[in-house]
């Protein structure tokens, strides 16, 4: 979403907006409108800034999805 870039959907964060509210997908197959993003933290702050998600999805954003977003981020990294 952020950076515009093409990547095979493994390699990518899942965002999905359902009628119970937007969450992090984990697993990338949850029902809902869905948004990639790159697994990168310049990514996940261009998303942020830009609000390309909210834009995507066309619903605000929660913190708690961008904390997950960064938690997840971290996991990959180590």
């Amino acid at each position: 979403m952020a950076c515009r870039e093409a990547e095979g959907k493994g390699s990518l964060l899942r965002v999905t907006r359902t009628p119970a509210g937007v969450a992090f997908d984990p697993v990338g197959r949850a029902p809902g409108r869905g948004a990639y993003l790159h697994a990168e933290a310049g990514c996940l702050q261009l998303a942020r800034r830009r609000r390309s998600l909210d834009r995507a999805l066309k619903t605000p954003i929660p913190e708690q999805v961008w904390d997950d977003l960064a938690a997840q981020l971290d996991r990959r990294e180590r």
